[in-house]
C-alpha cells in the first residue's frame, strides 16, 4: 500500500496559485514592516520637528528641525505606507480567495492558532533564518513537499519552534517580541521556562541546538535547554512550503530536512526519558515519513552518501529501516 496518496491536478494546482499569492502578499507586509512605526510632525517651543514614532503610546525621538528635506522625507514616507496599505488589502482578498479553496479542496491542513505565529514570524524575517519549525506541525509541509497526503494523526495543541541562527541576536529578544505581538496574552511557563503559553492555554516551545545556543538573545524567552540533538535537525535542505490553516488563513512553514526529521523521530521514539504518551506517535511519524521520502521525494535521496554522513546513533536507525523496507518489497514482489 502507498505511504503517500498523490494530489490531485487540482489540488496541486491550487497549492501553486496560494504560494504565489501568499509570496507577494507577504514580501508587502516585510516592506511595511520595515517602516518606521510612524513620522509625524510636532510643534515644540514654537518650531516645527519631524519625529520618528516607535510604538503606539507615542514614544519617539527627533529627526531634527522640520527643513524642506524633512518634508519630503515626511511625504515619501506616508505615501509609501498609503500605497503599501492599499495593496495589502488587495491582495489579502485574492490570497483568502485561495486559501478558502484549498481548504474545501481538503488539502493537509495547520492548526489556527500555529497560523498567525508563522505569519508574524515570517514578517519579521524570522523563518529559516532564526527559527525553524520542528514539531508535528511540520507534517503538514513535507506532504506538500511530497505532492500527496501522508496517513498521520493531526497535529497537537502545541508548537515547538527550534532557533537555528548562525549570528548573534543584536536586539536581545526576537522570539518573545514576536509572541508577544501575535498574542499579548503570553507568559513563561514558571515550571518550564523554554514553554510560553497563552491565556487559552496553547503552549510555545523553544528548542535549540548546542552551536546555536550563544546566538539567542540574552534577554529572549523562552528559555531553551540545548539539545544535543537538536544539531541533526540543522544538517540537509530545508523544506519550505505554503500552506492553510484550519481558519481558512495561510502561512509559510520552514522545516527541517525530512530524512533527518524523520530519523530524529525514530530516535526519540526509542529514548526512555521520553513521555511514553508521545513515543508510539513520535515511531508512527517517523516511519510513515522516512517511506514517503523513499517514495515520492527523489529530491531527498536516501543513498550510500546520505548514509555515510549519519551519526553512529541514527545509521543504526537507518539500516533497521532500509532492511525492513526491502523485507516489505521483496514480500511484495
Amino acid at each position: 500500500m502507498p505511504n503517500v496518496r498523490p494530489f490531485t491536478a487540482e489540488q496541486a494546482r491550487l497549492i501553486v496559485n496560494l504560494r504565489q499569492r501568499y509570496e507577494v502578499w507577504i514580501g508587502a507586509e516585510q516592506q511595511r514592516a520595515a517602516l518606521p512605526y510612524d513620522l509625524r510632525r510636532k510643534t515644540v517651543g514654537g518650531r516645527d520637528y519631524l519625529y520618528h514614532i516607535f510604538d503606539r503610546g507615542g514614544n519617539g525621538r527627533s529627526l531634527g528641525p522640520f527643513t524642506p528635506d524633512k518634508q519630503a522625507e515626511f511625504d515619501a514616507y506616508h505615501a509609501q505606507k498609503l500605497a503599501l496599505k492599499e495593496q495589502i488589502g488587495l491582495l489579502r482578498n485574492a490570497l483568502a480567495e485561495s486559501a478558502a479553496l484549498y481548504r474545501a479542496l481538503r488539502l493537509p491542513l495547520l492548526s489556527s492558532d500555529a497560523g498567525p505565529i508563522l505569519r508574524e514570524c515570517d514578517r519579521r524575517n524570522l523563518l529559516g533564518s532564526r527559527l525553524l519549525v520542528v514539531g508535528t506541525n511540520a507534517i503538514s509541509a513535507y506532504m506538500v513537499e511530497a505532492n500527496g497526503v501522508i496517513f498521520l494523526p493531526d497535529e497537537t495543541e502545541d508548537f515547538d519552534l527550534a532557533w537555528v541562527a548562525e549570528t548573534p541576536d543584536e536586539t536581545g529578544k526576537q522570539v518573545w517580541d514576536m509572541l508577544k505581538a501575535v498574542d499579548p496574552t503570553f507568559t513563561v511557563n514558571s515550571e518550564r521556562d523554554f514553554q510560553a503559553r497563552n491565556a487559552k492555554a496553547y503552549e510555545v516551545e523553544l528548542l535549540v541546538a548546542p552551536s546555536r545556543a550563544a546566538t539567542l538573545g540574552s534577554r529572549d524567552q523562552p528559555k531553551p535547554v540545548p539539545l544535543p540533538e537538536q544539531e541533526w535537525l540543522l544538517n540537509g535542505r530545508i523544506v519550505n512550503q505554503v500552506v492553510g490553516c484550519r481558519d481558512g488563513s495561510p502561512a509559510r512553514i520552514v522545516a527541517p530536512d525530512p530524512r533527518w526529521f524523520a530519523l530524529h523521530k525514530l530516535w526519540m521514539a526509542d529514548q526512555s526519558k521520553r513521555n511514553p504518551q508521545k513515543r508510539p506517535k513520535d515511531r508512527l511519524q517517523g516511519l510513515a515519513l522516512l517511506n514517503v521520502v523513499a517514495e515520492a521525494m527523489p529530491h531527498y535521496p536516501l543513498d550510500d552518501a546520505f548514509k555515510e554522513g549519519l551519526p553512529e546513533a541514527l545509521r543504526s536507525i537507518y539500516d533497521a529501516w532500509n532492511e525492513s523496507r526491502q523485507i516489505r518489497t521483496t514480500a511484495h514482489w
